[in-house]
Parts: C-alpha cells; sequence; structure tokens
C-alpha cells in the first residue's frame, strides 16, 4: 500500500484527488493538509510515502521542498512555480505535471509534431473563474513544446476565465490556405486522476527529479 497525503485537500481538485486515492485498492489516504481544514502539511508528512499537492502558486515550490527534505515524494499538480532549484534537494523524488489529463498530453505532443510542419501557431485557454495563474501551466508547457518542435506561438496566450468552465485549451496551427485546430476539453475534474494515480504509483521508482510533464511516463 502507498500512504498519500494531500496537500490542498480543501479544493475543488483536492477533494476530487482524495476521493481517488480512497477508491484506489493500492493506496491508503492518511492525511488532508489545508488551511482551510487547520491541517498543516508538516502535520502530514510523518505518514506519508507521497504527498499530492494542489496547493496554491505562492506555496508550492515551498510544499515541494518540505517533502523531498523530509523524504516523502512530491506529485505537483499546483502550476505557476519553477522547481528546477530543487533538484538534489532531500531524498524524495519531485514528479510535476502542468496537466494530469492523459487527452491533454496528448494534445500538446500533436502540438510539437504539428509544428514541424505548420511554423505559426496561437494558444487559447479557458478555466473556471477560481483559477489563480495566467497563463495556466498546461498553456506554457504547450508554448515550450511547440518551439522545441521548430514552431512559433504568437504572444499572448489568450486566457479565458469563467464559471461554468473546468479546463480547456485549443492551439490553432495557420498555414498557406489551411489551418490546423487541436482542442482538449477537460468536462470534470476527474478527468485527471487516472495521470495523478500514475504519478503516485510511479514517483518513488523515477531515476531523476525533478521530473516535469505526464508524457514522461505513458
Amino acid at each position: 500500500m502507498i500512504s498519500v497525503a494531500v496537500s490542498g485537500a480543501a479544493g475543488r481538485m483536492g477533494q476530487t484527488v482524495c476521493a481517488a486515492v480512497e477508491g484506489a485498492d493500492d493506496m491508503a489516504l492518511v492525511g488532508r493538509a489545508d488551511p482551510q481544514l487547520g491541517v498543516a502539511l508538516q502535520d502530514v508528512l510523518g505518514d506519508a510515502d507521497v504527498v499530492v499537492d494542489f496547493s496554491r502558486p505562492d506555496s508550492a515550490l515551498g510544499n515541494a521542498r518540505a517533502c523531498l527534505e523530509a523524504g516523502v515524494h512530491c506529485v505537483m499538480g499546483t502550476t505557476g512555480a519553477t522547481f528546477e532549484e530543487l533538484r538534489g534537494v532531500g531524498e524524495g523524488n519531485l514528479f510535476v505535471a502542468p496537466n494530469f489529463a492523459i487527452g491533454a498530453v496528448l494534445m500538446m505532443q500533436f502540438a510539437r509534431q504539428a509544428a514541424a510542419h505548420m511554423t505559426e501557431s496561437e494558444i487559447v485557454e479557458l478555466h473556471h473563474d477560481g483559477k489563480l495563474d495566467a497563463p495556466s501551466g498546461t498553456a506554457k508547457r504547450t508554448a515550450e513544446l511547440i518551439r522545441d518542435g521548430g514552431g512559433n506561438v504568437h504572444e499572448p496566450i489568450h486566457s479565458v476565465r469563467l464559471p461554468g468552465l473546468v479546463a480547456h485549451q485549443e492551439v490553432i496551427f495557420g498555414g498557406l490556405g489551411e489551418t490546423l485546430s487541436i482542442r482538449h476539453d477537460s468536462i470534470s475534474r476527474e478527468s485527471f486522476m487516472p495521470g495523478v494515480l500514475l504519478a503516485v504509483r510511479r514517483v518513488g521508482r523515477l531515476d531523476d527529479s525533478p521530473v516535469v510533464g505526464l508524457e514522461n511516463l505513458l
């Protein structure tokens, strides 16, 4: 059994992760950390093999560092922070994913492939009105992959924040007399759970840390 604690457990993503962990046959939920619950991350580290963090951008880096220094593996879903400075810190492994939905990972990979043939593109990302960072981590990661593939992303990335949305992104490529659109829609937060559980199962066996992107586990 993998002992899992969730940071940001009172949030919408955190609640969904807790339910997914409780429903997994090979995992046990051993802690829920969140200021709204009056439980600090340090209070749950002693019981956990892995912490899944869906907290806030301004606390993500510190949370990851606390996990690694305690020898606890960290699966980070909070975007808006850079984690490269944590290379070599502590005994735990850090896995970071801008998006845990399998379809979103495929969308990013397809966009990278398309960039070699249709170099000009724009990104439109749409999220619920409670999302704190803009543009999203998924959009930033997509832009990196498109540039790695030889393409150009027109700035700025377009960010939409409205009630009724969950997580959506469209990449539009333009060429001579044609366009190509690649779009992914998460219509519920359950779409992220297969990727989260995969990361929980694999983070302890990573050969490097930090590792960024769910495509590295598929």
